[in-house]
């Protein structure tokens, strides 16, 4: 019996893998969405956010302002759009401010 090996390029592979894996998937969002939070939103904001969690395609940040929070609570459609832009795709759809 002979096999038949296809060639495929190690980006592939691991491509694959992270797109039929969920959690892994998941897992890898999460980590791009808290990297992404600190680089679009800016010093200033990131001093007063506490942490950041992406579930279900919600994104919950806990802030430790309350006029922050407030301020940001008007722009969180703008935040959304965003974050996607730089992510490529459309991850989030809502953000909940604590």
């Amino acid at each position: 019996m002979k096999r038949n090996f296809e060639s495929k390029s190690l980006k592939k592979v691991i491509g694959s893998l992270i797109d039929n894996s969920s959690k892994l998937n998941s897992g890898l969002n999460n980590v791009k969405v808290q990297s992404l939070w600190k680089d679009v939103m800016g010093n200033n904001v990131n001093s007063y956010t506490n942490e950041i969690t992406l579930k279900n395609s919600t994104l919950y940040v806990n802030l430790n302002s309350s006029v922050l929070r407030q301020e940001l609570s008007f722009g969180k459609q703008k935040i959304i759009d965003l974050l996607n832009e730089e992510l490529g795709k459309k991850i989030i759809k809502k953000i909940v401010l604590r």
